[in-house]
């Protein structure tokens, strides 16, 4: 996981890593707090002050240390130089929200419609059934009376 880090020049001379962020996700960091945040490398060769970034393991030790001068220009030039800042994070995140909000309640209006439209088919099926079971009734009834009317004339 990569981290920055400030080189810190102790007493002795000893270089000393504090590690002031670490990385989350690929564009995602957080800044860490200062307790327990130092590292003792091999960094005699950085002046004081300089920024790193450093690859640990699991276990905290050093994988990679490359300068951080070209990560931090590129990170500049990509957020910083077009104009994104946290406030206009934070209202691309709130259009965001508006946005998923909206289609939230166009998504609940649709089912309810479907509801509705489902409930009306069944009702006109109902209907239909009604309708087709009154036709067979007339028709039979039609029938009987065909029948009487025929028996009535023969008689």
């Amino acid at each position: 996981m990569w981290h920055l880090a400030q080189v810190k020049i102790q007493d002795e001379g000893k270089a000393q890593l504090q590690l002031l962020a670490q990385q989350k996700a690929e564009h995602a960091w957080a800044v860490l707090s200062e307790e327990a945040n130092d590292l003792c490398i091999e960094a005699d060769s950085y002046a004081e002050g300089t920024l790193l970034l450093v690859e640990l393991n699991g276990s905290r030790q050093v994988q990679k240390v490359q300068e951080a001068t070209s990560w931090i220009l590129e990170v500049i030039e990509q957020y910083l130089a077009v104009g994104i800042t946290p406030a206009v994070l934070q209202e691309e995140v709130q259009r965001a929200e508006q946005w998923r909000q909206s289609l939230t309640l166009k998504s609940q209006e649709l089912q309810r419609r479907a509801l509705e439209m489902e409930a009306r088919r069944e009702q006109i099926q109902e209907l239909e059934d009604n309708l087709l079971q009154e036709k067979e009734q007339l028709e039979s009834l039609a029938d009987q009376i065909k029948a009487s009317h025929a028996e009535e004339s023969s008689a």
